[in-house]
């Protein structure tokens, strides 16, 4: 039998700190979350699905399926055959510099384009070659040109409930009820607000802001025991299972993508 959920990450210090995944026959479904990143992935087989807020992409082999920074969205995976893709994870500083200043969204979700789809698969395979870092600014310069917009993509989470959270340093004092007390709200309505304006339960956002912080503290070599207990995962065990949930790797494997 083929092994399954073979993936592999890459992160370079160009662009801001591209990151990159190689998901290979991956069967485990990506939740619900968000990226402070554009999301630009290469379908390689089987049709790739994402879910939105409003509606349900298909991506058809040989596509990009493109995500904008903080966008809800969630990507069932075959769980029989699996499914194979490639992602660039783009820094919108990035496209804002190529697009001249201006703030860049891409309105198209799924786009057919062979010659940017074989240049990015190309260098997939090819990000350690000298032209590298070139060939992929001028790539990217063409599918701003031609599939961005100059739309400036509301952030419908940046709201008093997000920022109270992401106040939060300490993550084991957590608690619902004193929360939606503090907004004078009992928790059931607390819940139901924030789920409507954020798109998630305060508990997995809380979760989605452990894993972006553990990335940060991976990157600063700190031993994966100490970030377990730091950011309040019951054990390491706990901790690494969520950390592949949502990013298809292991903090091990994550750590040692790191040039």
């Amino acid at each position: 039998m083929k092994n399954k959920n073979i993936s592999t990450y890459h992160r370079l210090s160009i662009f801001d700190g591209l990151e990159m995944l190689h998901a290979k026959e991956h069967t485990l479904n990506f939740p619900n979350h968000t990226h402070n990143t554009f999301n630009i992935a290469l379908i390689l087989n089987n049709t790739f699905n994402t879910k939105l807020s409003n509606k349900f992409l298909k991506a058809p082999i040989g596509t990009l399926a493109i995500t904008n920074p903080n966008e809800i969205h969630a990507t069932p995976c075959d769980t029989l055959k699996g499914n194979s893709f490639f992602t660039y994870y783009i820094s919108p500083e990035v496209l804002k510099k190529i697009n001249k200043g201006k703030s860049v969204f891409f309105e198209n979700r799924t786009i057919y384009d062979l010659g940017i789809f074989n240049e990015l698969l190309f260098l997939s395979s090819n990000f350690n070659a000298k032209q590298f870092e070139n060939r992929l600014y001028t790539i990217l310069t063409l599918l701003v040109n031609k599939y961005g917009t100059n739309e400036i993509f509301k952030d419908r989470t940046l709201n008093v409930f997000r920022k109270f959270i992401n106040e939060i340093d300490d993550f084991e004092k957590f608690s619902l009820d004193r929360i939606s007390n503090q907004f004078g709200l009992n928790k059931y309505k607390f819940l139901r607000l924030f789920k409507q304006e954020t798109g998630l339960t305060p508990n997995n956002y809380l979760l989605l802001k452990k894993i972006e912080k553990s990335k940060i503290l991976i990157t600063e070599h700190k031993p994966i025991f100490d970030i377990t207990i730091d950011l309040g995962f019951y054990d390491p065990s706990h901790f690494y299972k969520n950390f592949k949930r949502f990013t298809g790797v292991t903090p091990i494997e994550y750590q040692n993508a790191i040039k």
